[in-house]
């Protein structure tokens, strides 16, 4: 039996947040939600999902301020980064601070649950190392 994954929804839009968790529920991950940045570092602290999807913008403590906390922690999350087009700066960053992935907004729904699997099953791979004889 294999253990569901663990997902974190980061957004501060109630309907973006509801469309991922029925999305993602009924492909069989265990889904929490989080409307903020603040939220969601408690969240990562006490659950420690497997894949976190976040958006960017965000009030208080945004995507990439919320990516520099998460860091702190000594947790590195399969992250995949939901940003409005044009923010192609902002991406860049948030690539060099560990995020796998980045979506663009308004997004499809089935490209992103492809996404998500493949992050997932990357990271399941075992890492092979080659030792030159």
């Amino acid at each position: 039996m294999t253990k569901k994954v663990e997902l974190l929804v980061v957004d501060d839009q109630m309907g973006v947040r509801r469309l991922l968790f029925e999305a993602f529920r009924q492909d069989d991950y265990n889904v929490e939600l989080a409307g903020s940045g603040l939220e969601a570092i408690d969240k990562i602290k006490q659950k420690k999902p497997d894949v976190i999807l976040m958006d960017m913008k965000m009030p208080g403590m945004n995507g990439l301020e919320t990516l520099k906390e998460i860091k702190k922690l000594d947790f590195n999350p399969n992250i995949i980064m939901m940003t409005a087009y044009g923010e192609v700066d902002i991406v860049s960053e948030a690539m060099n601070l560990g995020v796998k992935e980045y979506v663009t907004k308004p997004f499809d729904i089935n490209e992103l649950r492809e996404m998500v699997k493949k992050v997932v099953e990357n990271s399941e791979r075992p890492v092979r190392k080659f030792v030159r004889c």
